[in-house]
C-alpha cells in the first residue's frame, strides 16, 4: 500500500501545480495518473497539436450526449489521459482571463479569489520575459516554472490582421495577459525552446527532481471513505494509495465529479438511483457545466502566403525535420500567434469575444483543410448563459460519464454567435486584408441572415475545449457550492477539489493559465499561506457603456 501526506488524483494543469509546491514545502506527495507518458515528438512538438488530442493513447475519448440546439450533435470533449493532462494535448494557447472574471468569482461567494488574490500566483508561476516580448514587468512574472512566450509573428498575415482589426476602430494591445486584455495583437503559448511547455515539464519533473513527489499509475475508481472523511483512493484493481493528510482531486471537469459521485458524494437522488450509499448530498456535483463554443470563419487567399504550402507530405516532413534537428520552423509554434479579445455591443464592460487568427483553413483536428491557400479566425463568445451537467452512466468507475452541456439553449447565445460572426466579417473586410482576402469559404460562406447563421452555427459550431465548473466553488452555507473558497469539499474531511471544475464561471479565453493558477494557488491553502494581494488595477474601456470599439 502507497501512502504520502498528500495523494493528488490527476497529473493534470492543476495536480502537477499543487504536487510541485507540496513537494518544495517539503511534504510527501503522490501523484495517481492513469495515463501514460508525455514523450514523443507527437505532444512534444507544437506544431504537431492536432495528433495527441485525437489519439486514445494520450485522451479519454468522451463525447457529449446529443446535443438538441446543435441539431443533435454528439461533440466529441478531449481531455488528457497522459502525464500533464490536458496541457498535454491542448493547444498551448495562455490566457490568464480578464481581472473581471474573479472578481465575479469573489462575488459570487468564491471569497478571496477576486482578481488582486489570484495575480500574485498568474506572476509567481510565468517565467516571462518582458525584455524580449514586451509587457509590464509589474503585470508579469519571471523565472516560475512555466514558460510562457510568443511566436515569431513572420507571416504577413498577423501583420495585416492586427492592422485590419485597429482600421476597424479597435485598440491594439501589446499584452493582453497584462493591464489591457481588449484589442488585437500578439498570442502567447505555453513553449519552450520549441517544445511544449506542459505541466508535466513545467512542475511535475521538478517535483519528482525534490525527491519527495512520486507518480502512482493506476485507475482511480473511487474514493476510500471512513464515514464522511477520505482516507484515500482506492485504484483498479482493489490497490489503496492512502494520504495521511489530505487527498486531493484534480481529475478533470468530467471526471473530479465522477469520481466524487462514485465515492457517494453528489445528488443523493441521482446516487441512490445508481445504487452508490450517499456520504454527502452535495447537488451541485456535476452541475455548472460550461465551456467554450466556437466557429471557423474562413477566407481563400489572393496570395500563397499561408501555412497551406507544408500540407503535403513532403511539406510536413521538412516542418518534421527541421523541429528534429534544431526545434526550429514552423514545428516549434503552436501556430496562433495572432488574437484579439473584443466587446460585442456596448453597455458590456470587457471583452465577451474571442478571436484565435490562424494563418490556414483547417480544421482544430486537423483533419481537413482547405482546398489551397486560405486563413481563418476561430471565434465565439465567452459567457455562455447556458449550463450543463456532469452525471453518472452507472456505478461502474469503467463507463464513461454522462457529458451534457446543453449548448445554446438561450436566446442570448444565438444573438451573441451572430454578433461574433459579423464582426469579424467586418475585420477581414477592412483594407490591410485586402491584398490577402479573396472570399469567405467553409461553413459561414454565403450565410447573411440571421437564419442562414443560425444554421451554420447549429451544424458547424464546435467545442473550444474549455470545460469548468462542475464542482463550484462558493459559500459553504450555499447548497449548490461543492467546496469552500479553500478548496475543502463541503460535508467531507481531508478532501478538497483543486482543477477547473471549481470555477464559479468560465474565464475569458483558454482555460490552462487559470487551471494552472487554481493548483498554485489551492496549495497554498493546503500549507496555509497566502501571497500578498495585488494593487494592479486593469484597463476598462473609458466609453463602455455607449461605445462598442
Amino acid at each position: 500500500m502507497a501512502e504520502a501526506d498528500y495523494v493528488i488524483v490527476g497529473a493534470g494543469s492543476a495536480g502537477c501545480a499543487a504536487a510541485y509546491r507540496l513537494a518544495e514545502a517539503g511534504r510527501s506527495v503522490i501523484v495517481v495518473e492513469h495515463g501514460g507518458t508525455d514523450a514523443g515528438p507527437l505532444i512534444q512538438m507544437p506544431g504537431a497539436l492536432s495528433f495527441p488530442m485525437n489519439m486514445a493513447r494520450y485522451d479519454w475519448g468522451y463525447e457529449t450526449e446529443p446535443e438538441p440546439h446543435l441539431g443533435g450533435r454528439r461533440l466529441v470533449a478531449p481531455r488528457g489521459k497522459v502525464l500533464g493532462g490536458s496541457s498535454s494535448i491542448n493547444g498551448m494557447v495562455y490566457v490568464r482571463g480578464h481581472a473581471m472574471d474573479y472578481d465575479h468569482w469573489r462575488d459570487a461567494g468564491a471569497e478571496g479569489w477576486g482578481f488582486a488574490d489570484v495575480a500574485p500566483y498568474f506572476r509567481r508561476m510565468e517565467d516571462w520575459d518582458p525584455a524580449g516580448h514586451g509587457g509590464d514587468p509589474a503585470w508579469r512574472g519571471a523565472g516560475g516554472p512555466l514558460h510562457v512566450t510568443r511566436g515569431l509573428r513572420d507571416n504577413p498575415l498577423h501583420a495585416a490582421f492586427v492592422a485590419a482589426g485597429a482600421q476597424a476602430g479597435y485598440g491594439v494591445t501589446d499584452d493582453y495577459n497584462g493591464a489591457r486584455q481588449e484589442g488585437f495583437g500578439p498570442f502567447e503559448m505555453t513553449v519552450k525552446g520549441g517544445v511544449r511547455w506542459s505541466a508535466a515539464h513545467a512542475y511535475l519533473r521538478p517535483a519528482q527532481a525534490t525527491g519527495r513527489c512520486t507518480v502512482v499509475r493506476g485507475h482511480a475508481d473511487r474514493l476510500e471513505m471512513d464515514g464522511t472523511r477520505a482516507t484515500g483512493v482506492v485504484l483498479r484493481g482493489g490497490r489503496v494509495v492512502r494520504a495521511r493528510a489530505e487527498l486531493l482531486v484534480a481529475a478533470s471537469a468530467f471526471n473530479s465529479p465522477k469520481l466524487l459521485m462514485l465515492s457517494g458524494i453528489g445528488p443523493g437522488a441521482h446516487l441512490a438511483g445508481h445504487g452508490i450509499e450517499v456520504v454527502a448530498d452535495r447537488p451541485g456535483v456535476g452541475a455548472n457545466l460550461q465551456d467554450h463554443l466556437e466557429i471557423y470563419v474562413q477566407y481563400a487567399s489572393k496570395q500563397p502566403v499561408t501555412l497551406y504550402r507544408y500540407w503535403s507530405l513532403a511539406g510536413k516532413a521538412w516542418v518534421g525535420l527541421q523541429w528534429l534537428l534544431a526545434r526550429r520552423g514552423p514545428g516549434a509554434s503552436n501556430q496562433f500567434e495572432s488574437c484579439a479579445f473584443l466587446r460585442t455591443r456596448a453597455g458590456v464592460p470587457y471583452p465577451d469575444m474571442q478571436v484565435h487568427f490562424l494563418p490556414i483553413a483547417v480544421r482544430y483536428d486537423g483533419q481537413a483543410a482547405a482546398e489551397g491557400h486560405g486563413f481563418q479566425a476561430h471565434v465565439g463568445p465567452m459567457r455562455s448563459p447556458s449550463r450543463g451537467a456532469v452525471t453518472l452512466r452507472s456505478a461502474d468507475p469503467a463507463d464513461a460519464p454522462r457529458i451534457f452541456f446543453d449548448y445554446m439553449s438561450h436566446a442570448e447565445d444565438w444573438a451573441d454567435f451572430r454578433r461574433c460572426i459579423r464582426l469579424i466579417r467586418e475585420v477581414f473586410a477592412q483594407a490591410p486584408m485586402a491584398p490577402f482576402a479573396d472570399r469567405e469559404i467553409g461553413a459561414t460562406a454565403g450565410a447573411g441572415t440571421d437564419e442562414q447563421l443560425d444554421a451554420a452555427i447549429r451544424d458547424h459550431a464546435e467545442s473550444a475545449y474549455h470545460p469548468c465548473g462542475t464542482c463550484r466553488m462558493g459559500r459553504a452555507d450555499d447548497p449548490m457550492s461543492v467546496v469552500d473558497p479553500e478548496g475543502r469539499v463541503i460535508g467531507v474531511e481531508r478532501l478538497r477539489v483543486i482543477d477547473s471544475s471549481v470555477f464559479p464561471r468560465i474565464t475569458n479565453g483558454n482555460l490552462n493559465a487559470p487551471s494552472i493558477m487554481t493548483g498554485e494557488k489551492m496549495a497554498d491553502h493546503v500549507l496555509g499561506r497566502r501571497l500578498p494581494a495585488s494593487n494592479l488595477e486593469p484597463w476598462v474601456h473609458p466609453d463602455w457603456r455607449t461605445a462598442q470599439r
